[in-house]
């Protein structure tokens, strides 16, 4: 049967397709219910239910894994845009914070990267903008693990090296250039450049400077610090287990000594220093990322915010002489 001829019974409640979007997209019904904030019993009965008005099964579930069925795979598409529609409508009315039928709208999760970042300034601000809607904060601590989960449907939006992203991931997000943000080093207290107000790259060389090599979440990151380290001396350290919490982060760079690149906004670390870089200034370009069709009053906030903070505090400013690779430029610039 054609595509074309797969129709959706006027019958068809919304939720139910919701079940089906997040069952397809998981594959796995525990997960799926969890992201809807259902129980898995009720992800079931909505599942049963479409399967009944619809006329043929979507799944194929044995005890070890869950598939789609080849009727299953035609209406995913459909169902996609089905609840677009149904955002987009929802939103132009003013409808953000409750749906059809009186049910709260699901919460838009928001990972914010790392406490204390541009990330969070944003998300405060949007919930001074949109106080009806639940925008939830997350910590992924790196935009590529950030943009799998994105698209997998476990998060909605983040922050981060849009460029970073492999094409064929930037290819299915939108994003919007929030700041330019200049770069840092972590120093321990004791180190021979800590005493500097601010340390110039040239003073660097000879250094190995940690960037998360071997971090399978913040490969952006590492191939910034490799594009700005190329041909200045400076070694990019090799990859090392991530240390996790303030306390490890401590004890990782006392017995190490090894500088930590960062961005100015970084947190205060104990016995360590955090120092600008100049002679130029490296920027590390951060964009706000969500998936292509996603439509929430709480993104539309996000974005307010973004460009209320951009404008009011000159983050599309570049500084004089400012360093940043040629297509981070032309992916900011909205040009790829």
């Amino acid at each position: 049967m054609p595509a074309e001829a797969v129709t959706v019974h006027p019958a068809v409640e919304p939720r139910l397709l919701r079940s089906f979007v997040a069952a397809a997209e998981e594959l796995h019904f525990t997960r799926a219910a969890a992201r809807l904030y259902v129980a898995q019993q009720a992800l079931s009965r909505d599942i049963r239910r479409l399967e009944r008005e619809l006329g043929c099964a979507l799944f194929v579930r044995t005890t070890r894994q869950v598939s789609l069925t080849a009727d299953g795979a035609r209406l995913l598409p459909y169902a996609r845009r089905v609840l677009q529609a149904q955002e987009e409508l929802l939103t132009a009315f003013g409808r953000g914070g409750r749906p059809a039928g009186g049910v709260p709208r699901r919460p838009l999760l928001v990972d914010v990267n790392s406490p204390g970042l541009v990330g969070g300034r944003i998300l405060a601000r949007a919930r001074e903008l949109a106080p009806d809607d639940e925008l939830m904060t997350r910590f992924e601590s790196g935009l590529t693990g950030a943009a799998a989960e994105i698209l997998a449907g476990r998060l909605d939006v983040s922050f981060g090296r849009y460029a970073g992203l492999d094409p064929a991931v930037r290819a299915r997000l939108e994003q919007q250039p929030v700041r330019y943000e200049p770069m840092a080093v972590v120093l321990p207290a004791d180190h021979r450049l800590a005493a500097r107000d601010e340390v110039p790259l040239a003073a660097l060389a000879g250094e190995t400077v940690y960037a998360g090599a071997g971090n399978p979440r913040t490969p952006e990151w590492t191939d910034l610090a490799r594009l700005l380290f190329e041909g200045r001396g400076i070694a990019l350290a090799p990859p090392a287990p991530l240390a996790v919490g303030v306390e490890e982060f401590q004890r990782i760079m006392a017995k190490s000594r090894t500088p930590v690149l960062a961005v100015v906004d970084f947190p205060a670390m104990p016995g360590a220093v955090i120092r600008p870089l100049v002679d130029p200034v490296p920027l590390s370009p951060v964009s706000l990322v969500w998936r292509r069709e996603l439509a929430h009053p709480g993104l539309e906030a996000l974005r307010r915010a973004a460009g209320e903070l951009a404008a009011g505090e000159g983050w599309l400013r570049r500084p004089a002489g400012g360093w940043i690779p040629a297509i981070d430029a032309l992916v900011m610039a909205g040009r790829t």
